[in-house]
């Protein structure tokens, strides 16, 4: 399928990260743009304040007119989210559609543009967000599709009509990122994840290799150094690497390093980003720019400009008594990493975490691992399992979870309590984490304890 003629577009599932940035895509490219989703919330506000039309009820009477008949210039896109049963993407499907993934669109999108594209089971957004400043900042332009709003710009989609460059955020989950045939790859890690859809880690290690190997002839992989794929080149912070971090420091909160790379080793750069682990999305941009042939000083002048991404490593209250930070860590491996870096950041600091587990079968796979990590912390707080796409599993709850985390401060309570609860407490250091809705916690929490500051 291709994308010239088509003038009209209707996601379901148009509030999702991914598909409001295709979503906004195509509003910007003069289509017309409707979708359904299933909540409103702050991004779909955003949407329909620039004229993209989102219903929130499924239902065939709240589909555009244009939506009725099968036509050449309409495409419909979908999250795979969905459930079976949704009723608008069943009749369109029904009269005649063929409903396209968002990957697909991406795909297509990207199949006569130089692309690059971040994969990796944690770090891909940051990663990519990253490298699209330092693309836009250094001149050397960009279009991009991120997985989160970038803070520099306020947004999940860049666009820059004069350049044939894209970036773009490679989804394992569910092989989507088998769409793409990029000319960079970056894959910055492959932990074992969404083993609802592989089974098995090996899956998913030779599902990355299927991507590795859709590099473009001539093209070029940048890859975390002791990953299992045989060729590429490496970055790292802790071992020997192609692109390595040395002489990491925290000073007054913002990570200072050394970076040896095949040129030399270049002094005193400075990452906006708090965390270790930002340092190594940061150590991964630079190599992909540093071989695009960007200048290295205007890269470490883009890398300590970066304001972050929402959601990711968030500050929200940052004064001498209380420290409040907001991660969309779902990921036992991303929970390590965040609670590290805190430790690293705040040493004798009481660290609370608020943890919203995301998807049953996640929870299931890897409990012994996230009662690990979350184990780390002085206070536990335990919210209710999010569902997304999935029904329950029987005996996986965050009950379960709450029983293997050896924290001795621990609990389990509902979204509507962590509020109150949190203002009764003496918090130091306050950590908010997970994928699902604990987002619209966030000004609440924020508020309350704004007011006993």
């Amino acid at each position: 399928m291709s994308l010239e003629g088509i003038n009209k577009v209707f996601f379901i599932g148009v509030g999702g990260i991914g598909m409001s940035g295709l979503a906004r895509y195509f509003n910007r490219k003069g289509c017309e743009v409707a979708g359904y989703d299933k909540v409103s919330t702050s991004l779909t506000d955003e949407l329909m304040a620039e004229g993209i039309d989102v219903h929130f009820l499924d239902d065939t009477m709240n589909l555009p007119a244009w939506t009725h008949e099968v036509s050449a210039d309409v495409l419909i896109v979908y999250t795979p989210a969905i459930p079976k049963d949704h009723v608008e993407y069943n009749f369109l499907k029904d009269i005649g559609y063929t409903p396209r993934k968002r990957s697909e669109v991406l795909g297509m999108i990207t199949k006569e543009s130089v692309t690059v594209a971040v994969a990796g089971t944690h770090g891909k957004t940051t990663t990519s967000s990253l490298l699209a400043h330092i693309f836009t900042e250094t001149n050397f332009g960009c279009n991009a599709f991120l997985g989160g709003i970038a803070t520099n710009y306020n947004s999940n989609v860049l666009l820059n009509p004069d350049s044939d460059t894209v970036v773009v955020e490679a989804d394992e989950y569910d092989r989507s990122f088998l769409t793409l045939y990029p000319d960079v790859a970056i894959v910055t890690s492959m932990d074992a994840d969404h083993l609802d859809i592989y089974g098995e880690k090996d899956q998913l290690e030779e599902s990355f290799k299927l991507f590795v190997n859709q590099i473009k002839e001539g093209g070029k992989l940048i890859r975390k150094a002791g990953l299992s794929l045989s060729e590429g080149i490496t970055y790292s912070i802790t071992g020997d690497a192609d692109y390595q971090a040395l002489e990491i420091d925290v000073v007054n909160g913002q990570y200072k390093f050394s970076l040896k790379h095949p040129g030399g080793i270049i002094n005193d750069v400075t990452v906006g980003l708090p965390g270790s682990h930002n340092v190594e999305n940061a150590i991964a941009a630079f190599a992909v720019a540093c071989e695009l042939g960007i200048e290295i000083d205007l890269i470490t002048k883009a890398l300590h400009s970066f304001q972050g991404v929402k959601r990711r490593f968030e500050y929200h209250i940052k004064s001498a008594n209380l420290v409040y930070i907001d991660d969309y860590a779902h990921h036992p491996e991303e929970l390590k990493a965040c609670i590290q870096s805190v430790r690293e950041m705040y040493p004798n600091k009481k660290i609370t975490g608020v943890f919203q587990p995301h998807l049953y079968s996640r929870t299931r796979d890897f409990a012994d691992g996230f009662a690990e990590s979350l184990s780390e912390l002085n206070e536990v707080i335990l919210l209710d399992i999010y569902p997304a796409r999935e029904l329950p599993i029987e005996g996986i709850t965050s009950s379960m979870l709450l029983d293997k985390i050896t924290s001795t401060d621990k609990l389990l309570l509902g979204k509507k309590e962590v509020v109150e609860d949190l203002q009764d407490r003496e918090l130091e250091v306050l950590l908010t984490l997970g994928a699902g809705d604990i987002d619209e916690l966030v000004k609440p929490i924020k508020e309350g304890l704004e007011a006993q500051v």
